[in-house]
C-alpha cells in the first residue's frame, strides 16, 4: 500500500512538474502592427524555448482589455503579462512620460541613451506597483499628420488635436488646438466623423491603420519616439521555475533588441509607403519647427519639475551619456 501510495505521488508530482502553465498577454495594438508581431514573435520563441511549458497567448486590438485597462489588469494580477505605451501611464508619474517629452531625443540613437538613462527609474517604480520590464521597443518618431495643409503655428489653433497621454494633451494646448482623447484603434472613426482634425502619431500608425485613406498630409517632426514596455506580474514570474524564468529572460532580450531593429528599419519604409499611397510629405516650415521646439523646451522644464530630483538625474544622466 505504502509502494503504491509512493508510486501515486510520483506520478502526480510528474505530472505536476510537466504541467504547462498559460499566460494571456494583452496589447492594445493591432495583430498587423510590428510591434504586437514582435510580442508573438516573443510568446513563440517562450513556447520554443521551454518545450511548450509555458504557453503565452496575445490578445491584440484591447480584444482582452481596452488599451488605458492594460496596465491595471497586469498590476493586479488579473492577467499575468501585458503590453502597453509607457507614457500613457504619465499622469500616474512623470517617470512614464520621459519619452514623450517633445525634442528631447529625436533619433533612434538619442532615444536609446533616453532609455538607458531612464530605465533604472523605470524598473524600480514598476517594481513598486509588481511588474517587471521584460523588453521595451520605441515606435518611429512621431510626426504630424493632418487633413489640412499646415505652413505655421496659426494653421492648427482652434482645430481638433488628438490626444493620448498628457504630453499631447498639453501640445494640443500650447498649439491653441482642442485635445481630444482618443485611441489608436478609434482614430480612423473620428477621423470619418470629423472628431479629429490632426494629430502626432508615428509612420507605422499611419501605415498600419491606414490613415492614408483620410488624412493627406505628413510632416516627420520626429517629436518624440515613445516606447511601449512588455512587462509582466512580479509574482506571475516568481511562480516559474528558473528554467523557465530564465528563457522568458533570453527571449526577451531577443525581442528588445530585433524589435529597435525594426523599429528603424520600417520608419523609412513606411514614411516611403505613405507618399506611394497619396499622401504629401512635408518638411515643417520653419516657423512650425521653430514653434515646436520653443514647446519642447518648456515641456523638458515642466517635466523636470513635476517629477523633481528622480527625473533630473535622469534628465543629466542623459545629457551626460
Amino acid at each position: 500500500m505504502k509502494k503504491m501510495l509512493f508510486c501515486l505521488s510520483a506520478l502526480t508530482f510528474a505530472a505536476l512538474a510537466s504541467a504547462q502553465t498559460k499566460w494571456d498577454l494583452p496589447t492594445g495594438y493591432s495583430a498587423n502592427s510590428f510591434q504586437t508581431q514582435n510580442v508573438q514573435q516573443f510568446a513563440n520563441e517562450v513556447e520554443q524555448l521551454t518545450g511548450g511549458k509555458l504557453k503565452i497567448t496575445l490578445h491584440p486590438g484591447g480584444s482582452l482589455y481596452k488599451a488605458n485597462e492594460i496596465k491595471r489588469a497586469v498590476q493586479t494580477g488579473q492577467v499575468p503579462a501585458a503590453e502597453f505605451i509607457l507614457s500613457g501611464s504619465a499622469n500616474e508619474n512623470p517617470l512614464f512620460g520621459v519619452d514623450s517629452i517633445p525634442f528631447l531625443a529625436t533619433s533612434y540613437p538619442a532615444a536609446r541613451r533616453l532609455y538607458e538613462a531612464a530605465r533604472p527609474a523605470q524598473d524600480k517604480l514598476l517594481a513598486s506597483q509588481g511588474m517587471k520590464v521584460l523588453f521595451s521597443v520605441p515606435w518611429p518618431g512621431q510626426s504630424l499628420y493632418s487633413i489640412k495643409p499646415v505652413n505655421s503655428p496659426a494653421d492648427l489653433a482652434g482645430t481638433k488635436m488628438r490626444a493620448y497621454n498628457p504630453a499631447t494633451t498639453r501640445i494640443a494646448q500650447l498649439l491653441k488646438a482642442q485635445p481630444v482623447t482618443i485611441q489608436l484603434a478609434e482614430l480612423p472613426q473620428a477621423l470619418a466623423t470629423g472628431g479629429v482634425q490632426n494629430f502626432l502619431t508615428s509612420s507605422a500608425s499611419g501605415v498600419e491603420s491606414k490613415l492614408h485613406e483620410q488624412v493627406k498630409y505628413f510632416y516627420p517632426v520626429s517629436a518624440w519616439l515613445p516606447r511601449n514596455a512588455t512587462v509582466v506580474n512580479q509574482k506571475a514570474f516568481d511562480a516559474l521555475d528558473k528554467a523557465t524564468q530564465d528563457a522568458v529572460i533570453k527571449a526577451a532580450a531577443a525581442a528588445e533588441q530585433r524589435g529597435w531593429v525594426t523599429s528603424e528599419r520600417l520608419d523609412g519604409e513606411f514614411i516611403k509607403e505613405l507618399g506611394t499611397k497619396g499622401m504629401t510629405i512635408g518638411a515643417p516650415s520653419e516657423a512650425l519647427r521653430k514653434e515646436l521646439s520653443a514647446i519642447g523646451d518648456a515641456m523638458t522644464a515642466d517635466w523636470i519639475k513635476a517629477a523633481g530630483p528622480e527625473g533630473q538625474a535622469v534628465i543629466e544622466a542623459y545629457r551626460g551619456r
